[in-house]
């Protein structure tokens, strides 16, 4: 199999997927390790993890600690449509996810003032309160943070928002919990606390405004930090062009 010029993760899921299209591999079976892939094929043990963790993730593939990697389905009837599919593997990368909600949850917030009622204003100081009372404890204040958000992504009225912005918290919470220290916990009872006050206005783009600053001050933070992650899928051996993949 010849590498083409793409990121070398991209290139060990289309052999795998190949190999399991071709029924190398049956339903149930253990296929091969990590150590095997790494000497068989001649890429990085990061690379074949990352590929493996998104067939794990579109439920191809099944690992067992102490066991290892077996295949649970081989009939993935549209595998476009289970590239598209949001994994934790895409949220992974806590920069990415946080442009991801730059872009999405300013116009939540607009969308959401149009359906805001009492309830949405209780359900907002609710998870308001639960910061204030968790602040310290990294788990429980990134929970009610987050629920927070999804308050507002709830009352779009957009299931698509809705939806897509509950798997990117569901899956990101980690990541979120690990960088909350990084944030701060004041920064984030600022923001909260001032979307709030807009919502019980009823001023779409003071909320609209806020959510920007909040999540592209987010951004900035963590550039500034320097802990932006290195692309998991870059290769010592991408910088060469191209490379054979030799068969398992």
């Amino acid at each position: 199999m010849r590498i083409k010029t793409v990121n070398i993760t991209d290139q060990v899921v289309e052999y795998l997927k190949e190999n399991i299209e071709a029924g190398k591999w049956k339903v149930g079976e253990k296929i091969p390790s990590e150590n095997q892939m790494v000497g068989e094929l001649g890429v990085s043990r990061s690379s074949i993890r990352s590929a493996l963790q998104y067939l794990i993730g579109i439920g191809v593939l099944k690992s067992y600690q102490g066991k290892g990697t077996f295949l649970i389905n081989s009939q993935v009837e549209n595998w476009d449509e289970a590239e598209y599919k949001i994994t934790s593997e895409d949220c992974m990368d806590i920069y990415k996810v946080l442009e991801f909600r730059r872009i999405l949850e300013p116009g939540a917030c607009v969308l959401a003032m149009e359906n805001c009622d009492e309830k949405t204003i209780a359900a907002l100081e609710t998870y308001l309160e639960q910061m204030k009372e968790f602040k310290g404890d990294r788990a429980k204040f990134v929970r009610a943070d987050l629920k927070f958000h999804e308050v507002i992504s709830r009352t779009s009225g957009n299931p698509l928002l809705e939806k897509s912005l509950h798997k990117v918290f569901l899956e990101s919470r980690k990541n979120h919990e690990q960088m909350n220290e990084l944030f701060g916990y004041e920064t984030g009872l600022h923001f909260h606390t001032e979307i709030l006050e807009a919502f019980r206005e009823r001023d779409a783009k003071r909320a609209h405004d806020i959510m920007e600053q909040h999540l592209g001050g987010s951004l900035e933070t963590l550039r500034a930090s320097g802990k932006i992650a290195e692309s998991k899928n870059e290769d010592p051996e991408a910088a060469n062009g191209l490379k054979d993949i030799k068969k398992i």
